[in-house]
């Protein structure tokens, strides 16, 4: 998450001739990018996490597993780490931004790790939950939540694949091209968002039908920081060009396989949800 600050025009920022309101939408439009992923991950996970917390208190749901925790503080430590180092490249102290980005490269791995740990204990706490059920309850939840949950796991695969990959890049162009690092970052963050946003009951939502939804609204997320680029550089930034090319192949392979018979014989075979 490293920027250099001013950096040439090749890289994408800042040049040190440009207006100082200019120069000063360079900095902070990436402090503003990462507040807005922060605050949507507060407003999408906070609520729907009380709930299934009363819902677990109340034996309506089986307690949290241990990776699931996990997964929950080291999500909230790179979104939060994101933010922090927005906010010290715009504050000028690139030092600090240098020593504390190094976490990052434990958290990626970890965060990718966790992620594909819990998709199938998950999955297990609900083949255990039907199995213990009475019948016409669990008929019920095969026949209406297995299916979503089967869909679910597929976002989360190419969530977890598409994260991997383009903030392994970012981190790799940490101290080679600190415009295409930066902004790998905020678009390897922006991946999971649909996470959080599909949580949002005020939202019109396309799931569990489609996923409409889960692609159109993480648009809107990165529309400012996009459009700012576009205004700057005068062209798309090629680091635009590396998500679009992973994400709109992963975006209609996801639609293919959606509620496909093909997908949930494979989906079948991951913690005994059948």
């Amino acid at each position: 998450m490293a920027t250099a600050h001013p950096i040439s025009a090749e890289n994408g920022s800042v040049a040190p001739t440009a207006s100082n309101w200019k120069a000063d939408v360079d900095r902070w439009i990436y402090v503003f990018t990462a507040g807005l992923m922060f605050t949507l991950v507060l407003i999408g996970f906070v609520p729907d996490s009380m709930r299934r917390i009363a819902a677990v208190n109340a034996g309506e749901l089986p307690p949290f597993p241990p990776i699931l925790h996990v997964h929950a503080v080291l999500m909230g430590s790179w979104i939060t780490l994101l933010l922090i180092q927005s906010t010290l490249m715009a504050t000028g102290r690139r030092n600090w931004h240098m020593q504390t980005g190094i976490a990052g490269l434990f958290l990626l791995p970890s965060m990718v790790i966790a992620g594909f740990l819990l998709v199938p204990v998950r999955r297990s706490q609900l083949a255990e939950m039907i199995a213990n059920a009475p019948a016409n309850v669990a008929a019920q939840l095969q026949s209406d939540l297995v299916p979503v949950v089967n869909n679910i796991m597929l976002l989360q695969i190419r969530a977890g694949i598409l994260f991997a990959i383009l903030a392994s890049l970012g981190l790799w162009f940490r101290k080679r091209d600190s415009g295409m690092h930066k902004r790998l970052m905020f678009l390897a963050t922006l991946v999971p968002m649909p996470a959080a946003l599909d949580r949002m009951e005020f939202l019109p939502q396309s799931m569990p039908e489609g996923t409409m939804t889960v692609e159109l609204y993480p648009l809107a997320v990165i529309a400012p920081m996009f459009i700012w680029d576009l205004f700057r550089l005068g062209r798309i930034h090629k680091a635009y060009w590396i998500w679009i090319a992973l994400t709109v192949p992963a975006a209609l392979l996801t639609d293919r396989l959606w509620s496909s018979p093909e997908w949930f014989s494979i989906a079948a075979r991951v913690g005994g949800l059948g």
